[in-house]
């Protein structure tokens, strides 16, 4: 039994890709449809821990590591606890994202990695907060994927390209590994 009392395990899913990937989207279906099931579930948006959590960090590459290490913190204390922690964040180096499957592993919890491979022309075409826009327009520099490095996870738990797969599918790919991995 964990922490809270709970039989069932805990896990993080950890969504990376570009901006405007689906990333959020998708995090947010798989928790509504994880919750449906009975689960305990919680999102860790990338741009709401930004704003609590984070706060004052940048986007230098040791920036972009320390807000993905107290990422995953949280979001293993949260899987420790019988909690899928749906966490839909960039976290562009590999190896900061190997740092946090780590820390996972020694603290015998599970953790996913999905690689939401949309391409960055089709994540330029939906541009949903103005980045890539305001990226070529000069106003902003250092966008991932774009002129600040992506590196794209070699071996995922999970692929995922969303080109003409609506949102329930995409959410759904990710619910069947969940359930493949007996944790639903």
């Amino acid at each position: 039994m964990n922490a809270a009392g709970d039989d069932r395990r805990g896990a993080t899913v950890w969504l990376t890709g570009l901006p405007s990937a689906g990333k959020t989207t998708i995090a947010r279906a798989l928790a509504d449809r994880l919750a449906r099931d009975g689960r305990r579930v919680e999102v860790l948006d990338g741009d709401e821990i930004r704003t609590f959590l984070t706060a004052g960090l940048g986007f230098s590459r040791e920036d972009r590591d320390t807000n993905v290490q107290r990422i995953g913190y949280v979001a293993e204390l949260l899987a420790s606890n019988g909690v899928i922690a749906v966490v839909p964040v960039i976290a562009p180096y590999a190896d900061s994202r190997e740092s946090v499957r780590k820390r996972h592993q020694a603290a015998g919890t599970t953790y996913l990695e999905v690689h939401v491979s949309t391409p960055v022309e089709e994540c330029s075409e939906r541009d949903v907060k103005g980045l890539y826009a305001r990226q070529a327009a000069g106003e902003i520099s250092g966008l991932t994927g774009v002129d600040d490095p992506y590196e794209a996870p070699e071996a995922p738990d999970l692929r995922l390209d969303t080109r003409g797969r609506g949102v329930e599918e995409s959410a759904g790919a990710v619910h069947a590994l969940l359930t493949e991995r007996g944790l639903v």
